[in-house]
């Protein structure tokens, strides 16, 4: 049976999130392969991986909180919000002291509206918005909700400080980093990010590129372990075959959650379902058959 499931693998700076997938490939010799949650190519960390059958489940893992490290450059304003654009603007400053910044991170704790950089992956009438912008074509990205459950200062330098930041999915730590500099008072970019946590993923259990070269297929995890974020369903057994075949189980007592379900039968997964309120059951959404179960 050919491999699936996940890899927590350390994306280096310097690759495109699509580069390491392709690197994925040409190490497993399996197409079927997808990440979650893209990282910028400067920025380094934690990229879930999914290859085989359960590259079907990455919807999944990127609805997941995530957990950063990033580095608030004070004084310069760019068009990416990162070191890497166009400076738009550069500022001298006299740098703030700690207490002045605990204020202005207050202001972004909890749910906030947001509003992602232009120069993002978000699709505007089915076209990315950095390929518009390099069209020569006007953005506008409308403000979205999101919810930073952490924001943490960690140290200062001359010229910035660091911070930690626990957040909702959505989150872009760029735009974060330019609104906090706003705050202040003071433009400011993102230099540095490394994300620490995706969901279940940690950064310290994650495999460098040349890690996953040597283990090869050992390197695939059991997905279901990862998504337990999700309700679990336990399906009556004698209904597990119908399941697999994409059929649907009443349950009229149900009264759990509408999202998704990791869904199993006795202690084997089985794949996401969700429940259907108008007829009340429970219907298959993605059945998966790994080399584990």
């Amino acid at each position: 049976m050919a491999v699936s499931g996940f890899i927590n693998l350390l994306k280096p700076p310097g690759m495109s999130s699509h580069d390491v997938v392709g690197f994925v490939r040409k190490v497993l010799k399996e197409k079927r392969v997808g990440h979650a949650g893209t990282l910028d190519p400067a920025a380094a960390g934690v990229l879930p991986i999914a290859v085989g059958q359960a590259a079907r489940l990455i919807e999944y893992l990127e609805i997941t909180d995530k957990a950063y490290r990033a580095e608030v450059r004070l004084g310069i304003s760019t068009d990416s919000g990162d070191d890497t654009g166009e400076v738009l603007e550069e500022q001298d400053f006299v740098m703030p002291e700690a207490a002045a910044i605990e204020v202005a991170l207050a202001k972004f704790r909890g749910p906030i509206k947001q509003v992602p950089p232009a120069h993002s992956a978000i699709k505007i009438d089915g076209q990315k918005a950095c390929d518009l912008i390099r069209q020569g074509k006007e953005v506008d990205i409308p403000a979205r909700d999101i919810v930073i459950h952490r924001l943490e200062l960690l140290s200062l330098w001359e010229g910035g400080f660091r911070i930690d930041v626990e957040c909702s999915k959505g989150t872009y730590i760029r735009s974060l980093c330019m609104d906090i500099g706003s705050a202040l008072g003071i433009p400011a970019l993102m230099s540095f990010l490394v994300r620490q946590r995706v969901g279940s993923f940690q950064l310290e259990e994650a495999l460098t590129l040349e890690e996953l070269e040597v283990k090869g297929e050992e390197a695939v995890l059991d997905p279901e372990p990862f998504l337990h974020h999700l309700p679990r369903y336990d399906l009556r057994q004698d209904r597990m075959k119908a399941f697999l075949n994409g059929l649907s189980t009443t349950d009229r007592f149900y009264q759990g959650e509408a999202g998704p379900l990791r869904v199993y039968a006795g202690n084997i997964f089985l794949g996401i379902g969700g429940y259907n309120g108008k007829d009340q059951s429970i219907r298959p959404h993605k059945v998966v058959h790994t080399a584990r179960n």
